[in-house]
């Protein structure tokens, strides 16, 4: 048995592990590289392993730095079976179309700017859509939640809800090579207690190696009932100076979630009626229909709503807008709107025109919901810029600024440790963090062994099997 790191290695993005067990060659997600400034020298990359070698793909979650390179893999060689959540599979489908048609977008464009040079230099998209639909023709298999499943002789894995994104999950791994036998957990994204709409993250069984993400392990969330209070707040506060409030939205739940509170406002009178509110992201919307169909992912009073006939998601004054042209027209709103568009961490998306259009106006707010990497427009905005580079042009950064961390999707540092410490694990390797944060992390971390893996690290598992118990009669 061996386990080898090919991404979010002392990193937050790119997430990718590959298990060999009995002649069996497992990848644990397959995840693109964000917010680096080389980020497309960095995805095209040997993934460093053969990807026609693959057997099998257990996707986590949706989101594009656990799922983004899968089309990549496939165009490579991968001829095996991808294994995940039937709301993990249709949301990935939206995820990687709307990446394919961005990556074909830029190279257009990047073509016609070395063609007006007189240069002969050709960019290439990583992948396009012919290579996510062909990617897609290898979801064979959804599972449930809780469900054994046998992989290979001597390989089954259960998916368990981690509670991040709607369909996420964990997986737990129990292997059995000549006559030893040994149980992983991945940990995927695991997702914060007392959510409005998914239920808490399963608690993990125990295991011999754990391989845990680390995004938020070195501190604490805000508590819910205080960003939302928050929220509200911001968003008063700015209506009452005359102007809007624009949120770089996630498209995979946090715009789903922010909906919900924006229509608890409503309701309780805390927000007025009159409000505006634009989801200016085709891929939101589209994501938002698939929430609509997986009601069972919901906790119990989410699910009771849907059961009621009552749309969680809607309110007075929603427009989706999934054209360009309407999209144009949001600027028409001088004040009494939230703009919520993509993408989160600002690098790309119709979130920077509305930034270009509001930052620097005093009487605007930019309220940030979600985690913001290192290299990346949001962070730079957030670490206090007082100038950012948008869409080509330098714009003053005069608008309010707000950081509402209590929405994160993630655990913070003490649930992390509550749900490691369920593991009794011998050892745990830390992935998808900042380096400093796992460190702070690792430190803990009460019992095992705690490693911070390099990429292209691989760990014989042997010393951390045990025998396998035989019957008697």
């Amino acid at each position: 048995m061996k386990l080898s790191f090919h991404g979010a290695d002392l990193g937050v993005t790119g997430s990718c592990h590959l298990l060999e067990c009995d002649g069996v060659r497992i990848l644990i997600d397959c995840g693109m590289y964000q917010g680096s400034r080389n980020l497309n020298e960095e995805n095209a990359e040997a993934f460093g392993f053969d990807a026609a070698s693959i057997d099998y793909v257990l996707l986590t979650h949706a989101h594009l730095d656990h799922c983004g390179r899968l089309p990549l893999l496939v165009r490579r060689g991968f001829r095996g079976n991808i294994i995940a959540t039937a709301a993990t599979r249709d949301l990935a489908r939206i995820v990687l179309l709307d990446s394919a048609h961005l990556q074909e977008s830029e190279a257009e464009y990047q073509n016609k700017k070395s063609a007006r040079r007189g240069e002969d230099k050709r960019t290439e998209a990583l992948y396009n859509t012919h290579d996510v639909l062909h990617m897609l023709d290898h979801f064979n298999q959804t599972v449930h939640y809780d469900q054994e499943l046998l992989i290979a002789p001597g390989i089954t894995a259960t998916f368990i809800d981690a509670g991040h994104i709607l369909g996420s999950s964990s997986v737990v791994l129990n292997l059995t090579e000549d006559g030893k036998k040994c149980r992983l957990v991945f940990s995927g994204d695991i997702g914060s207690n007392g959510r409005k709409l998914l239920r808490n993250p399963t608690t993990p069984p125990k295991a011999d190696v754990v391989v845990m993400e680390t995004t938020y392990g070195d501190r604490l969330h805000k508590p819910l009932d205080l960003s939302i209070e928050e929220l509200y707040q911001v968003i008063t506060d700015t209506f009452r100076h005359g102007g809007n409030v624009v949120i770089p939205t996630f498209a995979l739940e946090r715009a789903q979630e922010l909906l919900y509170y924006l229509r608890e406002g409503v309701q309780q009178h805390r927000l007025p009626r009159s409000m505006q509110v634009f989801l200016d992201s085709p891929m939101a919307i589209s994501a938002t229909d698939i929430f609509r169909q997986h009601t069972g992912c919901y906790d119990a009073e989410t699910a009771a709503m849907f059961s009621n006939a009552h749309d969680p998601f809607d309110l007075p004054g929603l427009h989706f807008t999934r054209d360009v042209a309407d999209s144009m027209a949001i600027n028409r709103f001088s004040g009494g709107a939230v703009i919520m568009a993509g993408a989160g961490m600002c690098t790309g998306g119709r979130i920077q025109h509305h930034l270009k259009h509001h930052l620097w106006r005093q009487n605007a707010s930019i309220v940030f919901v979600g985690f913001a990497a290192k290299g990346t427009l949001a962070r730079e905005i957030i670490d206090g810029a007082r100038t950012v580079r948008v869409l080509g042009e330098e714009i003053a950064v005069r608008a309010g600024i707000h950081t509402i961390n209590g929405f994160s999707a993630h655990a913070d540092r003490d649930e992390l440790l509550a749900w490691h410490q369920h593991t009794h694990a011998k050892h745990t390797f830390l992935v998808h963090g900042e380096e400093e944060v796992m460190r702070s992390f690792a430190r803990l971390l009460p019992t095992g062994e705690v490693s911070l893996p390099q990429t292209a690290d691989s760990i014989d598992l042997a010393p951390y099997c045990h025998p396998q118990k035989t019957a008697t009669h």
